[in-house]
């Protein structure tokens, strides 16, 4: 089961016991994949546009809690004229009624969820989004989302307008205002794991860099040293270089500080640096 759908199953277990958020989950359902109208013999009906049996369960679940409409009759016309005035019509944005409180807005997140959202594998990249098809639902949904201080974006697609998230804190952020707490925690482990693997991967590569500086800097002085030694000659040089070129030599591998502990008297990294960069510097002006 891809993260995705562990997430929705998550949300599809939790039921709000309260009927106003009940109402504005189902709302969210049913105005982002949902369809009220009638059939050839003019029974009222209600459809969803999804493949997912789990959101099709919840919603009917809803239906039953808030309207009594069950899922193996038809929806009578009181049933329906009853429905239509609190849920609105599906092709309009949620009544912002519908959403006052907190709780409901929580609610319509996860119904909106459930419909048109999909997370990607956090273990590969962080990407949520909601693909809604008018402008006017996708700005609903991201001001209700930012209203929680989730930073939401909107993105045309083709003819679908996608609200979006890509940073993984914000993920987390709305995954807790939705209370998929479970996957919530999934998601936190999964992330400290890419944190870490990351800042392993970083330390490995800056050590491998400085390696990779230093052994060319050595070969750079030794190359150097070299052809001081074969065009200049070391007796022409002042005594602290002839001692700085010939330890050089002796120790190819030795980082700074341990050449300037076989100087006498010993030097600090520094002083070593100075000496070595003379040294270049004259092996540089004989070449020219």
């Amino acid at each position: 089961m891809s993260f995705s759908s562990e997430v929705k199953q998550e949300l599809c277990g939790r039921v709000s016991a309260a009927r106003h958020c009940q109402l504005a989950e189902l709302a969210a359902i049913l105005h982002f994949c949902g369809q009220l109208g009638k059939d050839a013999e003019g029974h009222y009906t209600i459809g969803l546009q999804t493949e997912n049996e789990m959101i099709v369960r919840k919603c009917f679940t809803l239906l039953k809690k808030t309207f009594n409409i069950e899922t193996d009759n038809f929806v009578d016309e009181d049933q329906m004229l009853d429905l239509f005035p609190k849920i609105g019509d599906p092709e309009e944005p949620v009544s912002s009624l519908l959403l006052k409180n907190a709780c409901c807005q929580r609610a319509f997140l996860r119904g909106a969820f459930l419909s048109v959202g999909s997370i990607s594998d956090p273990s590969k990249a962080y990407h949520l989004e909601f693909v809604c098809p008018t402008m006017e639902k996708a700005e609903q949904l991201r001001d209700v989302m930012q209203g929680f201080e989730v930073p939401a974006k909107i993105v045309t697609r083709k003819k679908y307008k996608v609200v979006y998230l890509k940073e993984g804190s914000g993920i987390v952020d709305l995954l807790s205002v939705m209370e998929a707490h479970v996957s919530l925690m999934n998601l936190e482990n999964l992330r400290i794991l890419k944190e870490m693997r990351n800042s392993i991967n970083r330390r490995v590569n800056c050590e491998t860099a400085n390696i990779s500086k230093t052994v060319s800097a050595a070969s750079r002085q030794i190359s150097d040293i070299e052809f001081l030694r074969d065009h200049y000659g070391f007796s022409k040089l002042p005594a602290q270089l002839q001692e700085m070129a010939q330890v050089r030599l002796e120790n190819p591998d030795a980082p700074l500080k341990d050449l300037g502990q076989l100087l006498d008297p010993p030097v600090g990294k520094s002083g070593v640096n100075h000496r070595l960069r003379k040294l270049s510097e004259l092996a540089e002006s004989v070449r020219n």
